[in-house]
């Protein structure tokens, strides 16, 4: 529980996110690959997960700090996971790419990051396309896989909590 209530998970959860969006960059401008829209909302989720890091590294003995990171943790990552399989559904024929992939974002009027970052939120490709594999797998199907651990991490992460407040 000492763990938990120091900046060190929590600046972990971050640099987590942080490489993500690396990533992301990097297959976009390093490797040309053109992100969809979908792809895009995983984008603006990943930054969820590193605001909520923040909000648990700054006051991490603090147990309202702490459940506000969780939940802003699991919202966005849970979000991701659902993107995730929306998108892997398109891509192997479960889903019809022209009913659930728009060409452009549709972020709320007061969070426009197409707009404010186009350079890293502004959609280029369409959703059905598979422009990269690894090991067989699209990418995706890596970020479920990614985002199922992030849930698994922080079940484990509450469930420390849980008993740690049952038995203390």
């Amino acid at each position: 529980m000492r763990f938990i209530q120091t900046r060190l998970p929590w600046l972990l959860l971050a640099i987590s996110a942080l490489l993500l969006e690396a990533a992301a960059l990097y297959f976009q401008y390093g490797l040309e690959l053109d992100p969809c829209v979908l792809c895009i909302y995983q984008r603006a989720a990943v930054m969820g997960i590193f605001f909520s890091a923040l909000i648990g590294m700054s006051a991490p003995r603090s147990i309202v700090a702490r459940m506000i990171g969780y939940a802003g943790w699991g919202l966005a990552a849970g979000w991701c996971l659902y993107l995730a399989l929306e998108l892997s559904g398109m891509q192997l024929g479960m889903v019809q790419p022209s009913l659930s992939c728009d060409v452009n974002a549709k972020f709320p009027a007061w969070l426009k990051l197409d707009q404010w970052l186009p350079m890293v939120f502004q959609p280029t490709g369409f959703c059905g396309d598979i422009q990269w594999q690894f090991l067989g797998l699209s990418m995706p199907l890596w970020m479920l896989i990614i985002m199922l651990l992030q849930l698994i991490v922080l079940g484990v992460v509450l469930s420390i909590e849980l008993r740690t407040k049952l038995s203390g």
